[in-house]
């Protein structure tokens, strides 16, 4: 496995490939993101990953100078997934420059549920995706595929959108969330619990579940009652210590509020939430 540092080395070190499968990070790999290296093998000839805390995404008062930094464990860790090249840039690399050019994606998906509690969070995620893909992409010569967790479920959505409306030639591959044996999603963010936070978090996806089953359970009815069960979710996730920022089930396709046809399809839903837990913030999902 190759490690660079610039953005001229990782090129060269991509030249003699026709089809990267690229999955970026932030780093503090949890097996998560090693599944999603394991998936991208056999799609091109060269698998590429990045590790980079993108400031850009990070608001004032967010652990962007406290996020972890473990490059050396994360190498070691994406050989044994089968890892070619590893793209490590310092901040400079990327940005030289103050970022003036950025990419705004739309409002009706970028500022809500995620965008809304975290303002402007999408533009920096998309900013930075826009840039490594020039810098992974640009002596590809055959298919060239990108590779996003759906625990970040607007994330990967706000992604997919910005290649198919820039005719960006790179296919966009959504890999399932990875979880602990007791189903607490896998995160970065997880090393931040304490013994007796991590005991409790799972209780986050479990009212997501619970929310999910409630809602499905009121057939055509959910869209008109969906607000007052949402709500429940919260205060009696709130009840056990929690700061909720949502709970909420939305469509697939654009993270809508269901209309009543949608119930009769609940194969069209997603049921999303976040909430903080002691300082850490924690984010899971479901397709219904």
């Amino acid at each position: 496995m190759q490690l660079v540092h610039t953005i001229e080395d990782l090129r060269s070190a991509l030249r003699p490939f026709n089809s990267p499968a690229f999955v970026p990070t932030m780093g503090n790999l949890h097996d998560g993101h090693l599944n999603l290296v394991r998936s991208a093998k056999p799609l091109g000839d060269v698998v590429v990953s990045s590790i980079f805390v993108n400031r850009l995404q990070f608001a004032p008062n967010e652990d962007f100078e406290s996020y972890p930094r473990t490059l050396q464990a994360d190498c070691e860790r994406l050989e044994q997934a089968g890892c070619d090249v590893v793209f490590a840039p310092l901040e400079k690399e990327l940005y030289p420059v103050p970022q003036q050019f950025k990419v705004h994606p739309p409002g009706e998906l970028a500022d809500i549920l995620e965008g809304h509690f975290r303002p402007g969070f999408f533009i920096g995620v998309s900013t930075v995706v826009m840039k490594l893909f020039q810098c992974v992409f640009s002596e590809a010569k055959g298919p060239r595929y990108a590779l996003f967790g759906k625990k970040d479920y607007q994330q990967q959505m706000v992604i997919k959108r910005m290649v198919q409306q820039y005719a960006m030639p790179i296919t966009v591959i959504a890999g399932e969330t990875q979880r602990d044996a007791d189903g607490l999603a896998l995160s970065s963010r997880n090393s931040y619990l304490n013994e007796r936070e991590r005991a409790e978090a799972i209780q986050l996806s479990l009212a997501l579940r619970t929310l999910a089953r409630e809602a499905l359970a009121m057939a055509e009815a959910m869209p008109k009652q969906l607000p007052a069960l949402e709500s429940r979710a919260m205060h009696a996730l709130a009840a056990r210590g929690w700061q909720p920022d949502y709970l909420t089930v939305r469509r697939r396709t654009d993270l809508m509020p269901p209309r009543t046809r949608d119930a009769t399809t609940p194969e069209s839903l997603v049921v999303l939430g976040a909430a903080r837990l002691g300082s850490t913030r924690l984010i899971d999902n479901f397709e219904v």
